[in-house]
């Protein structure tokens, strides 16, 4: 559900930038009305053309959409769910965008890779112009997810393990020169650094263990999906530390990765920054 940027009413249907009453009563053609603020062209959607004013509460509810408006598939990592995404989720929402956050199968002993990535695109496809972004351990489903999603037009790996063709996910770790944070940090200093205290309990407190079986199932794909791709490190993380995210990106993707402030769990900590950062990269292919 989202809410028209113009008159706050909200749309029953979808997330959405204006509604169909904000678009027609503001003098726009009915057949070819423009956005208000932009003046984008904008397509009203069948049976709807002028209409008496006293009808135009009616329409509140019925919506239009914006080219350059996406869908945002955020995929978890490891011990996660959907709900780390939420914040962000509610903020690109806000902007106008769709965004899901499917729950990996992680419970399932049997579950792999390739149930992983089942997962993630049954959530989404369909769907147009799809951004696939994946934070951590969620690095390893998010390449196939979009190698296998027809209106995948972005990758993102966010504090993200970029896999490479035939790796296991338990052997990235000795691949890239992983070294832990110590032993001097409790759980929450490590991913939650920067997240307010009683949100950072809640996140601790719907962790799941990782009981599935892709541990030490190859990475099955020949190579990266060909889309345009980011890799966004986290400042602040103490668990993949910025200089290891940097030289993954130079090493196994061949370009520098950009950098946001924040903690492993940036999504809970700046969700704001962080959806208008997708968002910009969105906007910018």
């Amino acid at each position: 559900m989202g809410y028209c940027r113009r008159c706050g009413d909200q749309c029953l249907s979808r997330p959405t930038v204006f509604c169909v009453r904000c678009v027609l009563g503001n003098g726009a053609s009915a057949v070819a009305p423009n956005c208000p603020v932009c003046g984008a062209t904008l397509s009203v959607p069948d049976g709807f053309g002028p209409v008496a004013e006293s009808r135009r509460p009616e329409l509140s509810d019925r919506s239009v959409t914006v080219p350059g408006m996406a869908t945002f598939l955020l995929i978890h990592g490891g011990g996660g769910s959907g709900w780390d995404w939420h914040l962000v989720v509610d903020e690109l929402r806000r902007r106008g965008h769709e965004a899901v956050a499917p729950d990996l199968p992680i419970g399932n002993p049997e579950a792999k890779l390739a149930d992983f990535a089942a997962t993630a695109t049954a959530a989404v496809d369909g769907r147009p112009d799809i951004v696939v972004v994946g934070h951590s351990y969620g690095g390893f489903t998010a390449p196939l997810a979009a190698a296998r999603l027809e209106n995948a037009r972005l990758l993102v790996f966010l504090a993200g393990m970029v896999p490479a063709p035939g790796e296991a996910p338990g052997q990235w770790w000795g691949n890239v020169g992983f070294e832990g944070p110590g032993s001097g940090l409790t759980e929450t200093e490590t991913y939650l650094g920067d997240v307010p205290p009683e949100l950072a309990a809640e996140a601790l407190s719907r962790s799941r263990d990782q009981l599935s079986a892709e541990w030490d199932d190859p990475w099955p794909d020949a190579r990266l999906p060909d889309i345009p791709t980011r890799v966004l490190l986290c400042r602040d993380d103490k668990f993949f530390s910025p200089e290891l995210q940097r030289r993954v990106a130079r090493e196994r993707l061949g370009f520098e990765a950009d950098e946001i402030d924040g903690s492993h769990s940036v999504a809970l900590s700046r969700p704001v920054e962080l959806a208008e950062r997708l968002e910009r990269y969105f906007a910018t292919l």
